[in-house]
C-alpha cells in the first residue's frame, strides 16, 4: 500500500516563491502610520474679505466692447490684418482712459504655422490725484487675451474677456486703489498661452507681481469655472482659490466648477492647462483663471456674437472686480505658490501627497532588494539579464533619438515648449506618412536587437527570475528618478512596480494570471491618456496629441528618458508574461557577427535577390518586344 506523501511547503529563500510576502507587508507596516497621519493632514481654505462697495461693472459697456471687437476684427490670427487693427484698437480704448500703454513685441514658432509676431500691450493704471499713489509697490494683474484661433468673429474666446478688461480698465482709472493696477491685453495665448508666458517670463517688473486675475473666454453659455494647474507641480496659494470662488459665488450665486481631486493630481503629476494662468504659476506668481470653459478651450464653431452670453459676463466681470478688490485691500495679499488638491471644502497640501506616494515606493524597494539578496544566495547570474534590459532600452533610446530628429527636421511638430492649441490641424491631424518611417526604423532597430533576445532553446526558472529581478532593479531606478524630478508623477508607475513584482507568484496560477497582472501595469499610463481623452475631448487622438507634446518640447526631458527606461524594462517583464524571455546570449553563443553588421548583410543578400527575381522578367519583356 502506497504510504501518500505529505506535500511540502517551499523552503524559505525557495526559488518557488521568489518575493518575500513578510518583508513586503512588513515594509507597508513600517510606513502605515506615517502615511495614515499625511492622509489625514487636511485644512480649510479661508478667503479674503470682501469689498465693503458694491461692484460698479457696467454690463452694458463691456458687451459693447467685445461686440465691437468681434465685429471689426473677426480674424485676429497673427500675421492678419484683423491682429494689427485688434491691437491698436485696444490700445486707443487704453488710452482714453488714461492709462499708459507698454507694447510688448516677441516672435514666437508656433506648431503648423511657423515663426509669428505678437504683441502684448501692457496697461498701467494712472494714479487719480498726485498725492493719491499707490501705497504697496507690489502689482496686481488682470490678463485676457484678444487673439482668437479663426473660423468665427470669436465672440466669447475672448472679445468677451477684453471687452470685460476695457470695462475693468475704465473703473480703475479713477478708484483709489492701494496697488499698482496692471491691465495685459496678451497676444498668441490660444496657441498655448504665448503671450501670458512672454509677459510672466520678461516684463521689467514681473518680480513685483503679488497676484494675477486671468479672464478668458467668460461670455460662453457653461457654468463658471476655476482653472489653477501650472507649468509646473504648484498652484496658487489656496487663499487666492478660495477668495476667486467666494467672489463668483457672490456675484453669480452659484459655485464656480473646478477640476475634481483625481484631476487636480493629475495635473501635479503631468503639469499641463490651456490658459493663461499656468505660466504664472510656474514663476511663481499666483494667478487664477475666470472662465465659463471647461479644461478644454471652446471650438470656433457658433462662436458668434448673437450666441454671446451677455449675463455670464456680466457675472464674471464683476467677479473679477470683487476678487480684485479683495487683493488690493488685504493688507497681505495672497502671494507665492504651494502644491494641494482641494476636495470638496478641505485641502490636501501637497507635500502629504508626496508623503504618501514616496511611502508607497518603500515596500517595492524592500521587496526588490531582498530578491536580489535571494539570487545573490542562490548564485542567480544576473549579468544575462542586464545586458538583455541594456539591449531593450538601446532600442527604446533609438526610439526618442528618432522622435527628437523628426521634431528637428519638421517631420513631427516643433515649435514653442508650450501647449499646443486643441483646434489646431497639429492637434489632431495623424502625419500617417511620417509615423509609418517612424514606425519602419523602430521595427529595423528590433529587427537588429531581436536576433539575440529570442529564446533558442528552453528557458530555466533561474534564468527567467534573473531577467525579473533585472527587470525590477530597472524599474527601481525609474521611479527614484521620477521621485527626484516630480514626486507626483510616480502615480503613473507606481501600479506596475507593485503589480509586476509579484508577477513570478501569478504566473504560477496560469498564462492568464501572469498577463492580468502585467496588464494592471499599464494602469498608470492609461490614466494619463485617459485624461487627455475625456477630460480634454481627445478621445483616440489623445496618444498623437501626447507625442506632439514631446515633439515640441513641452515634456521634461529627464521625464522622457524616465519613461524610455520605463518602456523598456515594460517590454522584458512583457516577454516574461508571455513565456518568451531569454538572457542575453554568452560571448561563445553569439553569431559571428554581430547585429549592426548582420543586417547590414542581410539587407544586401535582400537586395540581390529581389534583382534576381526582376532580371527574368525585363529579359521576357525584351523578347515580347522583339
Amino acid at each position: 500500500m502506497a504510504v501518500p506523501t505529505e506535500r511540502r511547503r517551499p523552503r524559505k529563500g525557495s526559488l518557488e516563491r521568489p518575493i518575500s510576502g513578510r518583508i513586503y507587508r512588513a515594509a507597508w507596516l513600517v510606513v502605515a502610520v506615517p502615511l495614515l497621519v499625511a492622509a489625514f493632514s487636511v485644512g480649510q481654505p479661508a478667503a479674503l474679505q470682501q469689498p465693503r462697495f458694491p461692484p460698479s461693472f457696467d454690463r452694458t459697456t463691456a458687451v459693447q466692447f467685445a461686440t465691437q471687437l468681434a465685429r471689426d476684427f473677426p480674424d485676429r490670427r497673427p500675421g492678419t490684418t484683423g491682429a494689427q487693427g485688434a491691437a491698436d484698437w485696444v490700445t486707443a480704448r487704453f488710452r482714453d482712459y488714461d492709462f499708459t500703454v507698454e507694447r510688448q513685441e516677441f516672435d514666437a514658432n508656433v506648431p503648423g504655422l511657423g515663426t509669428q509676431h505678437f504683441v502684448n500691450l501692457i496697461a498701467t493704471a494712472p494714479p487719480t490725484s498726485a498725492t493719491n499713489v499707490p501705497r504697496s509697490q507690489e502689482v496686481i494683474a488682470i490678463v485676457a487675451h484678444r487673439d482668437n484661433i479663426g473660423g468665427s468673429p470669436g465672440a466669447d474666446y475672448n472679445a468677451s474677456s477684453t471687452g470685460a478688461l476695457l470695462e475693468l480698465a475704465r473703473d480703475t482709472s479713477s478708484a483709489a486703489l492701494s496697488h499698482t493696477i496692471v491691465l495685459v491685453s496678451t497676444d498668441g495665448d490660444v496657441f498655448g498661452s504665448l503671450g501670458s508666458a512672454q509677459f510672466a517670463q520678461n516684463w521689467a517688473l514681473r518680480d513685483r507681481l503679488a497676484a494675477v486675475i486671468d479672464l478668458d473666454a467668460i461670455g460662453g453659455d457653461g457654468a463658471p469655472h476655476l482653472h489653477f494647474a501650472g507649468d509646473t507641480p504648484r498652484t496658487p496659494v489656496s487663499t487666492l482659490v478660495a477668495t476667486a470662488e467666494s467672489s463668483v459665488q457672490d456675484q453669480a450665486q452659484t459655485t464656480p466648477q473646478r477640476p475634481n481631486a483625481l484631476s487636480q493630481l493629475i495635473d501635479l503629476a503631468f503639469p499641463f492647462s490651456l490658459y493663461g494662468q499656468s505660466p504664472f504659476i510656474a514663476q511663481g506668481t499666483p494667478a487664477v483663471t475666470l472662465s465659463t470653459a471647461g479644461a478644454r478651450t471652446p471650438s470656433a464653431t457658433g462662436d458668434t456674437i448673437v450666441a454671446l452670453n451677455q449675463e455670464h459676463m456680466d457675472e464674471l466681470g464683476r467677479s473679477a472686480q470683487v476678487l480684485l478688490g479683495s487683493l488690493d485691500s488685504a493688507a497681505d495679499v495672497a502671494s507665492g505658490t504651494e502644491s494641494f488638491v482641494w476636495t470638496g471644502t478641505r485641502l490636501i497640501p501637497g507635500w502629504t501627497i508626496q508623503f504618501v506616494l514616496l511611502g508607497c515606493l518603500l515596500p517595492f524597494l524592500a521587496a526588490t532588494v531582498d530578491l536580489f539578496a535571494r539570487c545573490r544566495r542562490r548564485h542567480i547570474a544576473l549579468a544575462p539579464a542586464l545586458r538583455s534590459l541594456a539591449s531593450r532600452l538601446g532600442l527604446w533610446l533609438w526610439a526618442g533619438v528618432l522622435l527628437l530628429l523628426f521634431s528637428v527636421t519638421g517631420i513631427f511638430p516643433n515649435g514653442e515648449a508650450r501647449p499646443i492649441a486643441p483646434s489646431s490641424s497639429v492637434a489632431t491631424d495623424w502625419p500617417v506618412t511620417a509615423i509609418g518611417v517612424f514606425a519602419g526604423l523602430v521595427a529595423l532597430g528590433w529587427l537588429v536587437t531581436r536576433p539575440r533576445l529570442v529564446p533558442t532553446g528552453p528557458v530555466s526558472r533561474s534564468e527567467e527570475l534573473g531577467g525579473h529581478l533585472a527587470a525590477m532593479l530597472g524599474l527601481g531606478l525609474v521611479a527614484l528618478l521620477i521621485a527626484a524630478q516630480n514626486p507626483f508623477a510616480l502615480i503613473f508607475i507606481l501600479p506596475s512596480l507593485h503589480a509586476w513584482l509579484w508577477l513570478p507568484h501569478a504566473s504560477e496560477r496560469g498564462r492568464a494570471a501572469a498577463l492580468g497582472a502585467y496588464a494592471v501595469g499599464f494602469v498608470g499610463p492609461l490614466l494619463l491618456l485617459g485624461s487627455f481623452a475625456f477630460r480634454y475631448g481627445f478621445g483616440l487622438d489623445a496618444l498623437w496629441y501626447v507625442t506632439a507634446l514631446t515633439s515640441v518640447g513641452y515634456v521634461p526631458l529627464l521625464l522622457v528618458i524616465a519613461f524610455l527606461a520605463w518602456g523598456a524594462a515594460a517590454s522584458q517583464v512583457g516577454t516574461i508574461a508571455i513565456g518568451r524571455y531569454a538572457p542575453y546570449p554568452a560571448a561563445d553563443e553569439r553569431p559571428r557577427r554581430g547585429p549592426i553588421r548582420e543586417s547590414i548583410r542581410q539587407g544586401v543578400l535582400l537586395s540581390r535577390r529581389m534583382r534576381r527575381q526582376a532580371a527574368p522578367e525585363d529579359g521576357a519583356e525584351s523578347a515580347e518586344g522583339d
